[in-house]
């Protein structure tokens, strides 16, 4: 398998839930509101011998000429994103789920990001994010997505996609959250999205008071961490700056 980081760069975000730009070079985080944390923004393509599948969808930025962000990293590594055949959502939080959809230059028209793939998300998440949600969720983003025909709707605990997919729903980071494996010739990639969002979150005991339950999400991480090192994962963290891609083994 092939994978490749598409960073959208690295931010702060603070109790405002506003994501703010962060040159990591020449600022120094204490100069932002107390509590800020750093994070980099961070969707990955994973290719396999039969599809290239897209995991999470960035912050849904454009740049000065219209382009979608992710659609420009994706050219940037290669890939048309009309060749994208599987899009893969841990949760709809917005710096997860701005780039499922995008909107023409004058913001009249949402269209979907990727409409050759297909795309897998959680249908408890995607009715808690467009119905009660929180400030962590932009249902215009995402509501498009209920029109569009290649949606699967996943609705179990746990299942298999297309046999070397697997997924689990943890409601751990956000109530209905979910975790996906990825394995092909006795290799396996895991991506944790924000339950396991950091290296440095997998090697201590950490609770986080921004988690729907931290205690869960701390548990999971050793768990996780301890079958990864026996089966040799390669993790996928979506937050982390200076390790996107770990090796367990």
């Amino acid at each position: 398998m092939q994978i490749i980081p598409l960073s959208e760069g690295s931010f702060t975000i603070d109790k405002s839930k506003v994501f703010v730009p962060f040159n990591t070079l020449t600022e120094a985080l204490q100069s932002r509101p107390l509590g800020s944390l750093l994070v980099e923004i961070q969707p990955f393509v994973v290719v396999t011998s039969k599809d290239i599948i897209l995991i999470d969808t960035g912050l849904g930025y454009t740049n000065t000429d219209g382009q979608l962000q992710l659609h420009e990293n994706l050219e940037k590594a290669g890939i048309k994103p009309a060749a994208v055949t599987k899009v893969l959502m841990s949760h709809l939080h917005k710096d997860h789920a701005g780039g499922t959809t995008f909107s023409n230059i004058d913001n009249t028209a949402r269209y979907i990001s990727f409409p050759y793939a297909t795309y897998y998300i959680q249908k408890r998440e995607f009715e808690f994010a467009t119905g009660i949600g929180s400030a962590s969720y932009i249902p215009e983003d995402i509501l498009p997505l209920q029109e569009f025909s290649k949606v699967v709707w996943l609705d179990s605990d746990e299942g298999e996609i297309d046999g070397g997919i697997k997924y689990q729903v943890t409601g751990a980071h956000s109530k209905f959250h979910q975790v996906f494996w990825i394995t092909e010739n006795n290799e396996t990639v895991f991506f944790g999205g924000d339950d396991a969002p950091q290296l440095q979150q997998m090697k201590s005991k950490f609770v986080a008071k921004y988690d729907y339950d931290g205690k869960k999400c701390m548990e999971l991480r050793q768990s996780w961490l301890e079958k990864a090192k026996q089966e040799g994962w390669t993790f996928l963290f979506y937050h982390d700056i200076k390790m996107p891609i770990w090796d367990a083994r």
